[in-house]
């Protein structure tokens, strides 16, 4: 039977703790806080409700990537596996419920991000020399099957689109 998974808003409690396996494995944690929030219509004021606290694991790449972008206090989405942790401490049995996050990202609604893909290396692109051929691109003018970019063709030059209307 599979775990049950957990897709949800949350906050960071702290920054992402980075740190790495004997074996060179990225791992980072995460706490996150769940919360209702509602607004009391009689007081016209925000309300908290129940919070649901939890601890989340991320693994290699993302690990790293989430704690180069992720800080305290951002919203974020997050969707994972929910688990149970266990361990003994002082002759006593403890758990508790824990997230194997498999993506998290920044709540766009409230924040800014600036993507940079990875490609299949793990370097990620976008730095120096590989961004400036693609910027002389953009700058020279856009490229020529682009129907979008001066307005309608006629057919007799062989490419655009021949109507008012959009080219899908």
């Amino acid at each position: 039977m599979a775990l049950p998974t957990m897709t949800g808003v949350g906050r960071l409690v702290d920054d992402p703790e980075l740190r790495f396996t004997q074996s060179g494995k990225a791992v980072a944690t995460v706490r996150l806080a769940f919360n209702s929030r509602r607004l009391n219509q009689q007081t016209q004021q925000w309300e908290d409700g129940d919070v649901f606290w939890i601890r989340g694991t991320l693994w290699e790449k993302l690990a790293e990537n989430a704690s180069e972008s992720l800080e305290k206090g951002m919203e974020v989405l997050v969707s994972g596996e929910l688990r149970t942790e266990s361990w003994e401490k002082d002759g006593q049995k403890h758990s508790q419920p824990s997230l194997l996050v498999r993506s998290i990202a920044p709540n766009l609604a409230y924040a800014t991000a600036q993507v940079t893909k990875a490609n299949a290396g793990g370097q990620q692109q976008g730095g120096g020399q590989q961004r400036s051929a693609p910027q002389q691109q953009r700058r020279q003018g856009p490229p020529q099957d682009d129907p979008w970019a001066t307005g309608p063709a006629t057919a007799s030059q062989g490419s655009g689109y021949d109507s008012d209307e959009p080219p899908f």
